[in-house]
């Protein structure tokens, strides 16, 4: 099962939100995954078990081998779709 990561600053309100948003919309498509709220901070010590990061942060760091969504489209709506379908490619992946 893929594991996607959603990062924020605390890793408590937005990520939260976000992860949450995602985790409905996967199960609404039948596509099992497990998706994690976590703080940037920690993010460091995640990476290497991730199959997909979720940033909140504007910018955010990138990671090599970790494909990066934006985040942030899942909290305001806009490309939120083009970003889901963009998650939902590594995840088939």
């Amino acid at each position: 099962m893929k594991k996607i990561v959603v990062a924020c600053g605390s890793g408590v309100a937005t990520s939260q939100t976000v992860a949450s948003k995602i985790n409905s919309m996967l199960e609404d498509d039948g596509i099992r995954a497990t998706v994690e709220a976590v703080d940037i901070k920690s993010l460091e010590n995640i990476i290497d078990t991730v199959d997909v990061y979720v940033s909140i942060m504007p910018g955010g760091k990138t990671y090599e081998n970790v494909p990066k969504i934006n985040g942030i489209a899942f909290l305001t709506g806009m490309g939120m779709d083009e970003e889901y379908e963009k998650l939902k490619g590594y995840i088939n992946s």
